[in-house]
């Protein structure tokens, strides 16, 4: 099980996103699958060049830049379907809300004006 490696930021990010999206939105969904999403996010991010995966580490350096919700979300969509993740988009996009929403509340991100 995934669960039992991830570090406590991880730990506290999911924490958040179970307590934040109404328990009905997630149905089906395992904490598993809320860190698979979180994952595939972060791919979506080094693919397009807004993040750098570190190996030796096991960490990741976020860079600056505007990351298009829309595209990622499809990417994560396409990549759970080819991993028979079960995942729907309102469950995808109100993760992504949500740790949006945790960052800007953490100091990670600066709240977008739009």
């Amino acid at each position: 099980m995934v669960n039992e490696l991830i570090d406590d930021q991880e730990r506290e990010l999911l924490d958040y996103i179970i307590a934040n999206v109404p328990e009905e939105e997630l149905y089906g969904l395992t904490e598993d699958d809320i860190l698979y999403v979180l994952d595939v996010m972060d791919d979506y991010l080094v693919k397009v060049g807004l993040a750098e995966e570190h190996p030796d580490e096991e960490d990741i350096e976020y860079k600056e830049g505007y990351v298009d919700e829309t595209e990622q979300l499809n990417y994560v969509l396409e990549q759970a379907k080819l991993d028979k993740v079960p995942v729907t988009g309102v469950q995808v996009q109100l993760i992504q809300d949500a740790e949006y929403q945790y960052g800007v509340e953490h100091g990670i991100y600066e709240e977008d004006d739009e």
